[in-house]
């Protein structure tokens, strides 16, 4: 009987940490597809609705990053209704594909670097026009939009991540 206990609370607990990694990596999609999204929804928005000049850098940043900022809220809350709620080996499946895939961990490796230039390179470009959060957190979700782009630039001229073979552990024989 307490090995029956022992063995559902590891796997729930499992369970529980495939859930938190999921969550942070959908917060971290959403982050990067709503900050690539944003923009050019923001400017269609903008110039159908009252035209060319009510677009200024500050609000195009502000627009970018709380498009992110919703993005992080809606990613994180779709990947945990997702996993939470789903059986916990398709999850733990799910993982162990989701951590050796080099094309997802290559575009947030691009996004990530993208977010961290722009950060710094958008307040020194466009310091008089915008408030200083809007530089910054602004300049990281273009970033983040313009890393993800040049990952998919990457892969488009055929410069694809290398696929890593998902390593399989024996099954050992159960002692009867």
């Amino acid at each position: 009987m307490s090995d029956d206990v022992v063995a559902a609370t590891a796997i729930a607990e499992a369970h529980a940490a495939d859930t938190e990694f999921f969550v942070r990596r959908g917060m971290t999609k959403g982050y990067q597809l709503l900050s690539l999204a944003a923009p050019p929804v923001y400017v269609a928005f903008t110039i159908s609705r009252y035209g060319r000049s009510h677009i200024n850098v500050n609000r195009l940043l502000r627009a970018t990053w709380v498009g992110g900022a919703i993005g992080v809220a809606g990613g994180g809350a779709f990947e945990y209704v997702r996993s939470a709620y789903s059986n916990p080996e398709n999850v733990r499946t799910r993982r162990i594909q989701v951590t050796y895939d080099t094309a997802s961990i290559r575009a947030d490796d691009h996004s990530t670097i993208g977010a961290i230039l722009f950060a710094v390179f958008t307040p020194a470009l466009f310091w008089k026009r915008a408030n200083s959060i809007n530089l910054i957190l602004g300049g990281a979700g273009i970033g983040s939009a313009v890393g993800l782009l040049a990952h998919y630039g990457r892969t488009i001229t055929g410069d694809k991540p290398p696929k890593s073979p998902i390593p399989m552990h024996p099954v050992e024989p159960s002692a009867a």
